[in-house]
């Protein structure tokens, strides 16, 4: 059985009040086994509550609990999870995290294919490492929505793109799933001669089927880095097989919208950056469910540019800046803050090539400070460079490469500003507060 070592009680909480003490463990709660945050979050919701509890010395006792429904105890236990994070089990032949250089950041190299991070914190999941007994458990406690990365509904594709013999059970837990009332969004992560084709058209149909339940699928392309020696033969995206997925994309999509009133499948920016056609229109992507996939980030990042500049002044005098981002978006962010212009600030927007895992590598978040360094010493020509925080860890101001941001700006001899990444009113706000 397991038990719970509680690290703190909150002051003036319902445990403190109990007299339950940093170090007392919690077994049970009204009868049931607590096997992780999970289980204790489901449990402790009702108003009354009979906690089996055991001191720091050993001895059981236990206490009655009447509270509003959803009040929380006030116990704070040693980890998050209240167990160990579960790791993925598969070997899946686009895995970014193998086609990391070796050393760097020990958790950039952490593989974790957590279901409970995936309703905790979206992160996305394959459902592989879950047996049948924690699969009705996921049901009992009404886990949803989840984030599932789908890739294939093929299940020999699946399993030869996962390099797992369970990963071909993915259509028979999404329709449970959908029977009991729980909810999903998927992502699919495309890979040129794998699943793009009749296998993406299948895939499309086949989560398109399980809406409501399904409440959208992204489709973004593989991401290969240059360190790939003894890995899958894989290639990135051409042009022509990104402009074929759109198509079949944004074929599902029409279908959705007439019948079901959403549009549901959605390409991410990067697919439309590849293909060299423009990204729809701010309203097609509804509620931005999939945002976190790259799917109308560019977008929602204009919107609120464009409503934020709307509110401001000119400033009093004229600034120049530089910006530096990934390959891919520095077209489409160029041409945005072209219109800083008229507000007084000068824009010189740099992409910086990724040398660092391979030029293949376009996207903004992945840039380190020794390209950024090595390509843009000498050529800045503002009083500060503008960077999307996203280049650095979060909460932080390290890159991917251990590049601090202090030392980066000590060795461009500039200014250099983290800005947000995602939320264009953020960065009005935050742009011309510094130059105010």
């Amino acid at each position: 059985m397991s038990k719970h070592r509680i690290q703190s009680v909150d002051a003036r909480s319902i445990g403190a009040a109990l007299g339950v003490e940093a170090g007392d463990y919690l077994l049970r709660v009204n009868g049931e086994p607590i096997e992780d945050v999970i289980d204790y979050e489901s449990l402790t919701t009702e108003e009354k509550l009979i906690l089996s509890m055991e001191t720091a010395s050993g001895e059981p006792y236990e206490a009655e609990v009447e509270k509003d429904a959803y009040e929380p105890l006030g116990f704070n236990f040693e980890s998050s999870l209240m167990s160990k994070l579960r790791p993925c089990k598969n070997h899946c032949v686009f895995c970014f995290i193998d086609q990391l250089p070796k050393g760097g950041r020990e958790t950039l190299h952490v593989k974790d294919d957590d279901w409970r991070l995936s309703l905790i914190m979206g992160n996305y999941i394959t459902l592989t490492n879950v047996d049948e007994a924690e699969f009705e458990r996921m049901i009992k406690r009404r886990v949803s929505p989840l984030y599932i990365s789908v890739h294939a509904t093929n299940g020999e594709v699946r399993k030869r793109m996962m390099n797992n013999p369970s990963a071909d059970k993915i259509v028979e837990r999404l329709t449970r799933l959908k029977q009991e009332g729980l909810r999903f969004d998927a992502q699919i992560v495309l890979c040129p001669g794998l699943n793009d084709g009749d296998v993406l058209a299948d895939t499309l149909d086949t989560l398109y089927a399980l809406q409501p339940a399904a409440q959208s699928v992204a489709v973004v392309p593989v991401g290969l880095t240059k360190f790939r020696d003894g890995l899958y033969p894989l290639r990135t995206l051409t042009k022509e097989d990104a402009r074929t997925a759109i198509r079949q994309i944004e074929a599902v999509a029409a279908k959705s919208k007439a019948l079901y009133g959403t549009s549901f499948a959605y390409a991410s920016d990067e697919m439309y950056l590849i293909a060299q056609q423009p990204l729809p229109p701010y309203e097609a992507y509804e509620d931005f469910l999939q945002i976190e996939n790259g799917v109308g980030l560019l977008r929602a990042f204009e919107y609120g540019f464009h409503e934020a500049l709307s509110e401001q002044k000119p400033l009093a005098r004229r600034v120049a800046v530089d910006t530096a981002s990934g390959v891919s978006a520095a077209p489409f962010l160029a041409s945005l803050f072209e219109k800083l212009g008229a507000y007084g600030i000068d824009v010189t927007a740099h992409a910086v090539l990724n040398r660092h895992f391979g030029e293949s590598i376009t996207v903004s978040g992945l840039v380190t400070g020794e390209d950024i360094l090595s390509q843009l010493k000498g050529k800045l020509q503002g009083e500060a460079l503008l960077l999307p925080a996203t280049m650095m860890r979060e909460n932080d101001t390290t890159f991917l490469d251990g590049t601090t941001l202090s030392s980066l700006s000590q060795a461009l001899e500039k200014r250099v500003l983290p800005m947000p990444a995602a939320d264009g009113a953020q960065f009005i706000e935050k742009l011309f507060a510094y130059f105010q």
